[in-house]
């Protein structure tokens, strides 16, 4: 993995294909390369480098004309970065390449029969296993070769395949990895993620699992991997392409987290109804009958996602007063989960491509079960398979750490928890309580964001730390656990999340000057509970930053956020520890959009 881009039709190509890649560098990657090709060509020509895509481009000679080619961000799995592991890779005789997404499964196997048959390999990566899958194929067509090519693999993959002798057209398919065609006027787009597309074309189709396209200048047709015709319609994409600038911020992640009063603003438009003091949800395809005999809600995300599902669990118990709890979708679907016919499922993903989540929604409806979509890309997989569900509307999120895509989908399971409770025994007073405080989020985020240099002056403070504790109870600890997985995302340091009432069971034995603690101190109904934790930290020297209501006594700073509704509070608190994070990192120096081994969209186990 990580950024598939390619193009044919009439244009010059690479400069169309490197801005794509630019487009797609907040995904997270460590080389580029770019493959060309034209009609009048005799043949591919490639240019690859390890490290970012303006040292791709610096090594594009001044004559690389052509009109087709496709072009790839690596994000090592197989193999070093280095210009050898680099995509696309070629066969031996140079007229195949293929740039490839995801993790061919058995491709020791398929590597260890080809060299017994003769190949020779140039690079250590799944991926080149699948280029002589090609190459050696008999079959008459680009497409018969790519179709029998992929019968032998296992695993998951987006792939494009260009082939000196069929230079008319490129071929690309999908298993789990995202495609997503772009049609233009008389010139044809691929590539793994609409922020590539959108600047030439906002008619898009998304191919499913299992399907093929074979994409010429003027025409495009899809079909299953075993060769079916399917009906591909296109959809029109509603973000524009200013959508992914930095709109004068120095980071994307500076943008994305002042983008947030705005951005909640959205989740709510539309969907708030003051008659019945409730939502409107109408996406969930869930009546009130089916919502009444819900027993049990199980969350399943990854990595943030996870953090903000946990939240909304909380949530979920407290108003609806159904069950409910989040688990890591990566280990949801290997233990072998008892899958209860009452139970509502929710899968949680920014893209609405994270394989682990994806997976498990597939064994779930494999299983009969009921499965909710929250999401962010309208038409993402997840989107597509699940029942029915709510989209964040935070817009596009290009750092690969996410901060206005979090705080929308906690937003989202407020509106989902609202809506449950006032069909089961929430009451009116309560709705109209909650919705009042959903209304002053925007507000009350774009004053925590006002005291932006405070936070910045905090950060340089805690910079130096080698090591950091975050701790909070019930509803403070996910938010503990999101604020200490930025804080090491992007500025490596060492970071680790607790219940502030787990403390005295082992986390104490660390406390110590050099261990800055940051505590979640809200003024909710176990403020002394937390004031208490603050006191064990105190008698041990440890260093306290706390984020609460109120000016905490025994902390060494406090961040104040405004108060809302208990059961909204972690909406706020989670907020100025993004910006903590942040110029923690900036004063260290980090690659804060593109943190080290990270990619954006973790389409691979």
């Amino acid at each position: 993995m990580c950024g598939i881009v390619g193009y044919i039709g009439k244009r010059d190509v690479a400069p169309l294909l490197l801005e794509g890649l630019q487009r797609l560098e907040y995904r997270g990657y460590d080389s580029a390369g770019i493959v060309i090709t034209s009609p009048k060509a005799s043949g591919l020509k490639m240019v690859k480098a390890k490290g970012r895509v303006r040292d791709l481009e610096a090594r594009v000679p001044k004559r690389f004309a052509g009109t087709t080619g496709i072009a790839h961000t690596r994000w090592a799995t197989h193999g070093a970065p280095s210009d050898e592991n680099a995509h696309p890779h070629l066969d031996a005789e140079g007229k195949v390449a293929v740039v490839h997404n995801g993790i061919i499964d058995n491709a020791t196997e398929l590597r260890a029969k080809l060299v017994a048959d003769g190949v020779e390999f140039l690079s250590e990566t799944d991926t080149e296993v699948l280029v002589h899958l090609v190459s050696r194929s008999q079959a008459v067509t680009l497409e018969e070769k790519v179709r029998e090519a992929l019968r032998h693999v296992e695993g998951t993959y987006g792939v494009a395949v260009m082939h000196a002798d069929f230079s008319d057209r490129i071929v690309v398919a999908r298993n789990g990895s995202p495609v997503v065609l772009g049609i233009g006027e008389k010139e044809m787009f691929v590539a793994s993620d609409i922020a590539a597309l959108v600047s030439h074309t906002r008619q898009i189709v998304t191919l499913e699992d299992g399907e093929m396209a074979t994409l010429k200048a003027d025409d495009f047709r899809t079909y299953t991997t075993e060769g079916s015709r399917t009906t591909a319609t296109p959809t029109t994409v509603e973000w524009e392409a200013e959508s992914y600038d930095m709109g004068g911020h120095d980071t994307y992640m500076h943008k994305e987290i002042s983008e947030q009063s705005d951005a909640v603003d959205r989740v709510l438009r539309g969907r708030i109804d003051d008659r019945f003091s409730t939502v409107h949800l109408g996406g969930l395809n869930l009546d009130a009958r089916e919502a009444r005999g819900i027993r049990r809600v199980k969350i399943l995300g990854c990595g943030t996602s996870y953090h903000a599902g946990m939240i909304g669990a909380q949530l979920i118990e407290e108003l609806a007063r159904i069950p409910a709890d989040a688990e890591p979708a990566s280990e949801f679907r290997y233990r072998n989960p008892v899958v209860d016919p009452d139970t509502l499922y929710v899968a949680v993903s920014q893209s609405g491509e994270t394989y682990d989540v994806l997976a498990a929604v597939q064994e779930l409806k494999r299983k009969g079960a009921r499965v909710l979509g929250v999401v962010n890309v309208v038409g993402s997989a997840i989107a597509r398979e699940a029942d029915g569900g709510m989209y964040v509307h935070a817009g596009p999120e290009v750092c690969v750490v996410s901060t206005k895509c979090f705080t929308n989908t906690v937003v989202a399971f407020a509106l989902l928890a609202l809506h449950l409770g006032r069909i089961r025994d929430l009451s009116v007073s309560d709705g109209k309580r909650l919705i009042e405080g959903l209304r002053k989020l925007p507000a009350q985020i774009a004053e925590i964001l006002e005291g932006e240099d405070d936070i910045k002056k905090l950060a340089e403070e805690y910079a130096g730390a080698q090591s950091m504790m975050f701790i909070g109870r019930v509803r403070g600890y996910p938010v503990a656990l999101e604020a200490s997985l930025k804080l090491k995302e992007i500025s490596y340091i060492h970071a680790e999340a607790y219940p502030a009432s787990e403390l005295k069971h082992g986390p104490l034995a660390l406390i110590e000057p050099a261990l800055p603690t940051v505590a979640i101190v809200p003024d909710d109904e176990l403020l002394e509970k937390n004031r208490a934790a603050l006191e064990e930290i105190k008698a041990r020297s440890g260093r306290i930053l706390a984020v609460g209501h109120r000016e905490q006594e025994k902390a060494d700073h406090t961040i104040v956020v405004p108060k809302n509704e208990t059961e909204l509070d972690p909406i706020l608190m989670g907020i100025p520890l993004q910006l903590f994070a942040y110029h923690t990192a900036l004063a260290m120096g980090r690659d804060i959009d593109k943190p080290r081994n990270l990619a954006k969209s973790v389409t691979v186990e």
